[in-house]
């Protein structure tokens, strides 16, 4: 029964009661058409506000999807360096230092991809295999390129990937990454990487995963042991079970979409031509940057956004002795291979640069123009 029928009755029954009073219908019809008209004002407000609160909400929803698109960054850094300047180098001790700085230099710029390239005719393609470890003199290419894989790996990961080896003699007396893939056991994160177990597991279900966390994963594909995996882990694990549960991703997606820097890929090129003809992505480097005493002045240069940015140090003797080594190149003056021929140390007061200095001094450098350049393309 309606407010207005129970007031209508109430009326009625007063009016029965009395007798002698007359009954005003026109105000009891008119008091329950105004209620009337109050529940419906008052339902119609109430739809409204649930209408707007699902609109913010959705708003909000778009906002975050706007975020987590653009917090990912889109393009990538790559350093290319000669594996001689390890030739530079006193000593087994030295030789792996140098390496060290190298590496530390490279995961402070976050640069993505190292290509060590060869300037001395070895030909060298892979670290696999078995050498006759670090010495002073040869195989520069492929200790470099070791111990560069090597301290990119995180820790709980070395163990299954780098058995004992003369290159990494003194490896674990350098200074760590500590980039942000380098997770401590009980530290929370969406990404984590992982190897594959030799552990089997039920039909339908994915191979399990070491992730160096107290719990293995179960991921969502059967792979080969011994992978290294990138894992998104799933946000909502059950904390009773005894795994966790999570997928593989690309090795890229927590840079492009989650705007980690998540370490570098270590490439051997057989010469400086090989650097750009066998570069991992499709489109190729789209900027390529020479660094030489006799470039341009960084100061004076400016930078366009690129997808692929490809940055090349000399060695011992520059650029210059790379391109004449390299019978594939018919030109003879570098900066003809690059979109830009830098200094990036102009009125420099040593007679030189080594290369690790170069590194950061350039990346320094190359840094700012790059935000800039992607501040005014967004």
């Amino acid at each position: 029964m309606s407010r207005g029928e129970m007031t209508e009755n109430v009326a009625y029954k007063r009016a029965s009661s009395e007798g002698d009073e007359k009954v005003d219908w026109k105000k009891i019809k008119a008091e329950r058409k105004e209620s009337k008209k109050r529940i419906k004002e008052s339902k119609l407000i109430q739809q409204l506000e649930k209408q707007q609160q699902q609109q913010e909400e959705e708003a909000d929803k778009a906002k975050r999807t706007d975020l987590q698109q653009t917090k990912g960054r889109q393009y990538t850094v790559t350093v290319a360096l000669p594996g001689s300047v390890m030739d530079n180098a006193q000593s087994t001790e030295l030789r792996t230092y140098l390496a060290g700085q190298i590496a530390r230099a490279c995961g402070v710029f976050c640069i993505d991809e190292i290509v060590v390239f060869d300037e001395h005719g070895e030909d060298v393609r892979s670290v696999e295999g078995e050498f006759t470890g670090v010495k002073k003199k040869g195989q520069a290419c492929i200790q470099l390129a070791r111990i560069l894989q090597f301290l990119e790996c995180p820790q709980y990961l070395r163990k299954s990937f780098f058995p004992k080896h003369q290159d990494l003699q003194y490896a674990g007396l350098l200074n760590p990454l500590d980039s942000p893939h380098h997770m401590r056991i009980d530290e929370e994160s969406e990404y984590r990487e992982g190897v594959v177990l030799d552990r089997p597991s039920r039909p339908g279900k994915g191979s399990f995963v070491n992730c160096g966390m107290w719990k293995e994963v179960q991921i969502d594909k059967q792979l080969q042991p011994g992978l290294r995996v990138t894992v998104h882990l799933n946000k909502n694990q059950n904390n009773e079970s005894r795994i966790y549960k999570g997928v593989v991703v690309a090795p890229h997606v927590p840079r492009s979409q989650g705007g980690l820097y998540w370490g570098y890929s270590v490439r051997l090129a057989s010469g400086l031509s090989t650097v750009f003809t066998e570069c991992p992505y499709k489109e190729g480097y789209d900027l390529t940057i020479g660094t030489s005493e006799k470039g341009c002045n960084i100061d004076q240069a400016s930078i366009k956004p690129f997808k692929h940015l490809l940055v090349v140090f000399g060695g011992l003797q520059g650029l210059e002795a790379s391109v004449d080594a390299d019978q594939n190149l018919d030109v003879t003056d570098p900066s003809l291979l690059f979109d830009l021929y830098l200094n990036t140390c102009p009125s420099q007061g040593s007679r030189t640069i080594r290369t690790e200095e170069a590194i950061l001094i350039s990346m320094a450098g190359l840094r700012q123009k790059i935000s800039i350049a992607f501040a005014i393309s967004s």
